[in-house]
């Protein structure tokens, strides 16, 4: 494999590094998932005829195994076109984006949002909402026209959104894909990338009504199971988008007591997954990373904190380690790790944290 850079351009998180080999490395596993049909996972069934061809059922996004891992990567491609002038695989990308955004299939997926409203909340809704606002950001004719054939889907989320999520009355803590925080900072950024402040507002009065009162997390305790998020550092790295610096370095003391400790007591290390690993344990790949944006992020928010330095001394060695294992051939990992190491490396590239 290329060799990585060091950890601080890494967590600079800008796409001037990405070479060809590189865009090529990060692109190569999205591109080849969003045309994977099978395996598919279909979720619970009603009966002997409660299935139909993922193709069919979701023409626009049936690959990558699930419904928002094929969002995320078609997310991660977009984001690469717009990030990598030139990029080696644009062709290849083009006309695969272009065989599944259209206004047909779209309506499709509409029609399957419609019969169950409780699809992919709110994981799959938050990733859907970062790829209409990568195409809104992207001005090239090629994103105009796949986002005008996504816009009656993003609509739909947005209204979802407002009235299926935003309205719940208690948050989810988990390390998987009902985690609250996750999904509410997707909805934040894609807020603030287009512009609805109505729906920004609501964003940031929810998540301060969730969490603005948690206190003395035990960080030490995760992972809870098999965990591709860290509620904690999830949650800190959506607080720092809503609360002001100087509140927020108050409210993150006594939400992990350690940062308020001299020297910073830091309760987390990066996850080694072996090669002997059952598929599934390859969600430690995506908390590596996952946690690496987080502590990046929150060290950022911190400006000269004196735990910002154990922060990024964390964010790096869970960003060497997680790239280190992100590109796996294993397809329980393939579908879905490349989307999460790109969000890693351009997270200041604009849509993702944004103030």
């Amino acid at each position: 494999m290329e060799t990585l850079p060091d950890a601080d351009v890494v967590l600079s998180g800008r796409a001037d590094w990405l070479d060809e080999a590189w865009a090529e490395r990060f692109a190569e596993h999205p591109l080849d998932s969003i045309e994977t049909e099978y395996p598919h996972y279909v979720g619970a069934l009603e009966g002997p005829d409660d299935h139909e061809p993922p193709s069919d059922r979701h023409p626009a996004f049936y690959g990558c195994f699930d419904w928002h891992s094929a969002v995320h990567s078609h997310w991660a491609l977009v984001r690469a076109l717009r990030l990598v002038e030139d990029h080696p695989d644009e062709a290849a990308i083009v006309e695969s984006i272009d065989d599944r955004l259209t206004a047909a299939n779209v309506e499709r997926e509409c029609d399957a949002f419609e019969a169950d409203p409780t699809f992919e909340k709110a994981y799959g809704w938050g990733w859907l909402l970062h790829l209409a606002a990568e195409l809104d950001r992207w001005d090239d004719p090629r994103g105009d026209a796949w986002y005008a054939a996504l816009s009656p889907l993003e609509e739909a989320v947005v209204d979802l959104v407002r009235s299926e999520f935003l309205t719940d009355e208690r948050p989810f803590r988990v390390g998987t894909h009902g985690n609250t925080a996750f999904a509410l900072h997707c909805v934040l950024d894609y807020a603030r990338a287009v512009g609805d402040r109505s729906l920004e507002r609501d964003a940031v009065d929810t998540a301060r009504g969730f969490f603005d009162e948690d206190t003395d997390y035990p960080l030490a305790y995760e992972p809870l199971g098999w965990d591709f998020l860290s509620p904690a550092l999830t949650e800190a790295d959506l607080m720092r988008r809503v609360i002001e610096p100087d509140a927020f370095a108050d409210w993150l003391e006594t939400f992990l007591p350690g940062l308020a400790e001299r020297p910073v007591d830091l309760a987390v290390d990066p996850i080694s997954v072996g090669d002997d690993r059952d598929g599934v344990a390859l969600h430690y790949v995506g908390l590596n990373l996952a946690r690496a944006w987080s502590l990046a992020g929150v060290a950022d928010a911190l400006g000269d904190h004196p735990a910002v330095p154990a922060l990024e001394r964390a964010a790096g060695r869970h960003a060497t380690t997680g790239l280190g294992q992100a590109f796996t051939d294993d397809y329980a990992g393939a579908h879905w790790l490349s989307s999460f190491a790109f969000y890693l490396v351009t997270r200041n590239e604009g849509g993702i944290g944004v103030n």
